[in-house]
């Protein structure tokens, strides 16, 4: 009885495994880049390479039958190397779809090209428009809110922090706000994350989890006060790259683009930073309450889901009316009026420097830092609030002069001395020096 001899494949000579070979075959069949040690497609970043790996073991099971995983491992390393590539552009002409490449143009071609991010939802200029979403929105938004909801979401479309916002919703709780996470992730699949803001600024880690990725939602957002705001604020506002940190790896720098879509019960605040700056990069809506007695749909997002083709097309106009107008967003009096209440509850310096007997704003008139420091004391006093520093008072004079009319000065006199303070400002019944 004659054997038929055991015909290997090429990378394989009965006892050893060409890697080179190896590696060169299979990423013929599997095409592949490898920035910063991360494995891409051109369908995008590959979240688990567990699924390179069991592919790899297909290859190697019908030769080798032992040490399996760490030949694997071994060829895995092996093909990020020769797979190697610097990192992909950063693309803002262009949304790379499901089913292609839309153009901010409006063109579209279905030919794919390796990038950062692919959507996975499909570009169909013929989607109905998404009526149960529209209805969705306007049981959840005042009507004037609605058109600032959809360039935000278009705004995540595209690797750009030009908006240099973020956007919180803010409700009593019940009425279905982080729903539009969950169609969001319909849409953005993998090039979303879902964390907490906190862990953001706390978590030296948890940038680089945000590296390659357009949106960032935080569904429960934690009320406590941010210890530290520089994080946040850097990212939102990002035109430069960041230090990134991944667990076992060398820190490296790299360009993050992901917005952040915050829903909770309250605003986001800080332990120590009052300024304009970190309030300037927010966005706050504030949505209608719960109707009593209203029933619940459990199969809401599966509705939404389905109109997810006809969303994406309401998203890209957003997209291309925040652009018309600069990057400019379509704010409400309403939502103004929500930011500014959120900077007179954290900053009882602004309610001060508003009221009314304690200080008056007059052209001919000045006052010193300390004077103006025991009347807030006192204002404090009066209304059970408890007094911030007196560097935190003179900051926000100085930081609003135009707003306040005031200038800062070291010209003024007291008691026969030249101290610092202000002109345009006078402390009402000033304590006796």
């Amino acid at each position: 009885m004659t054997t038929t001899p055991q015909t290997w494949p090429d990378w394989y000579d009965s006892k050893h495994i060409n890697e080179v070979l190896f590696c060169q075959q299979f990423l013929e069949k599997h095409p592949m880049k490898c920035v910063r040690g991360r494995l891409f497609t051109a369908d995008g970043l590959i979240e688990d390479e567990g699924q390179i790996g069991n592919l790899i073991l297909k290859e190697i099971s019908g030769c080798l039958t032992s040490g399996l995983s760490k030949v694997v491992a071994n060829l895995l390393a092996s093909i990020k190397l020769q797979a190697y590539s610097p990192p992909l552009p950063i693309e803002t002409d262009r949304i790379h779809v499901a089913n292609g490449t839309y153009f901010m143009d409006g063109s579209f071609i279905a030919d794919k090209s390796y990038c950062n991010n692919r959507l996975t939802v499909s570009y169909n200029s013929n989607a109905s428009a998404p009526k149960r979403w529209l209805q969705f929105l306007s049981e959840l938004l005042q009507p004037e809110d609605i058109p600032t909801l959809q360039e935000f979401l278009g705004y995540c479309l595209l690797p750009t922090t030009k908006g240099q916002k973020m956007l919180m919703l803010i409700g009593k709780g019940g009425e279905g706000k982080s729903r539009i996470g969950l169609v969001m992730r319909s849409l953005l699949g993998d090039s979303m994350n879902t964390t907490s803001i906190q862990k953001v600024e706390s978590n030296r880690f948890s940038r680089a989890d945000l590296e390659n990725k357009l949106l960032m939602v935080d569904d429960d957002m934690d009320m406590s006060a941010l210890p530290k705001t520089n994080y946040i604020k850097s990212i939102v506002t990002s035109e430069c790259k960041m230090d990134m940190e991944r667990k076992g790896v060398q820190s490296y720098q790299s360009q993050l683009y992901v917005r952040f879509l915050c829903f909770g019960n309250g605003a986001l605040t800080a332990l120590h930073d009052k300024s304009d700056g970190f309030f300037r990069r927010q966005i706050v809506l504030t949505t209608k309450d719960r109707p009593a007695g209203r029933a619940d749909d459990p199969f809401l997002v599966d509705k939404l889901l389905r109109e997810k083709e006809g969303i994406f097309l309401w998203c890209l106009e957003g997209l291309h009316r925040l652009i018309g107008n600069n990057y400019q967003f379509s704010i409400s009096g309403k939502a103004r009026e929500n930011m500014e209440t959120v900077k007179r509850s954290s900053n009882n310096v602004i309610e001060f420097l508003q009221s009314e007997g304690y200080i008056r704003f007059k052209a001919d008139s000045e006052a010193s830092s300390k004077a103006l420091y025991e009347a807030y004391q006192r204002w404090c006093e009066d209304n059970a609030q408890k007094p911030m520093s007196a560097n935190r008072l003179s900051s926000e004079l100085a930081q609003n002069e135009r707003l306040y009319n005031v200038e800062a000065t070291n010209n003024v006199h007291v008691g026969g001395k030249r101290v610092r303070g202000f002109m345009g400002i006078e402390v009402v019944n000033p304590l006796p020096y």
